[in-house]
């Protein structure tokens, strides 16, 4: 009885219930979309983030993987080397050799360097006390975590972004900018070819979309969200003006001697 006394007042304001569903729909507009007034235009705002990952073997000139004479102290050092080139990479110097190559700028990247011993992880970035949960925030962000084996000298590389191409595109960055880096490091300071680290990208950056549909999901809870909150202001205002109409119509009533008028309840019965 009560949803249907619910229903049928709705019914009554379906004008205000109209109105409603138009801002709840701008709303969703709004949530997904950027807007502009001057000129008049609507742009898609990514609200998705894909994921992408590669791997970094770091060796000699001549290889310690394939000579099977090097000792486990040779992939030991080689296996600290990685830690170094893992925090090297996430520096300033380098992340702006990868924004160049990934076609963005360095400050965009949030880029967290590999755990080392007695150093706590944090992101190394201007304004770096921004937390990373910003990022998803900001969807014009990029983040590039770099992970050191402990084991084996090898540097794992994860990567986010708006898309999977461009979430792959700066997992490659991150290892060309690297290599460019080290290149243009050692030519200033006359290291020989033959001394110079070597890195490897273990394969092409794979990668793929983290949250798929995240869009649609954000422009219905806006709808739910806006719809509700314009109706239950429409009842609300309804029920208040009715309120101030009867106080107005009992107050004129007592003054000319008529006395009260019997208030009826939603469903037009008289009030107990």
């Amino acid at each position: 009885m009560q949803l249907g006394m619910l229903l049928r007042e709705f019914w009554r304001l379906r004008t205000g219930v109209a109105i409603s569903f138009a801002l709840a729909l701008a709303a969703a507009v709004v949530s997904t979309n950027h807007v502009s007034l001057l000129p008049p235009s609507l742009h898609s705002r990514a609200a998705e983030m894909a994921a992408a990952s590669t791997q970094v073997l770091v060796d000699t000139p001549r290889s310690k993987v394939t000579n099977n004479l090097a000792t486990t102290s040779d992939f030991a050092s080689l296996t600290t080397r990685a830690d170094l080139l893992g925090n090297i990479m996430a520096s300033e110097p380098v992340r702006g050799y990868i924004a160049a190559r990934a076609g963005i700028t360095s400050q965009q990247i949030q880029a967290v360097a590999p755990i080392t011993a007695d150093v706590p992880r944090a992101l190394v970035e201007p304004g770096s006390e921004k937390r990373a949960s910003d990022l998803l925030r900001s969807m014009d962000q990029y983040r590039l975590d770099i992970e050191a084996d402990p084991s084996v000298p090898i540097v794992n590389v994860y990567t986010q972004a708006p898309s999977t191409a461009k979430a792959e595109r700066l997992a490659n960055a991150a290892v060309a900018g690297l290599q460019t880096y080290l290149t243009d490091m050692s030519t200033l300071q006359g290291v020989q070819a033959s001394s110079r680290i070597r890195i490897v990208q273990l394969g092409t950056a794979r990668g793929g979309v983290l949250n798929k549909g995240a869009n649609l999901q954000i422009a219905l809870l806006a709808f739910i969200v806006v719809f509700s909150i314009c109706c239950g202001l429409t009842l609300l205002i309804s029920r208040v003006h009715r309120g101030w109409h009867f106080v107005a119509d009992a107050e004129e009533r007592q003054a000319s001697g008529v006395g009260y008028a019997t208030p009826l309840r939603g469903d037009g019965r008289e009030a107990a």
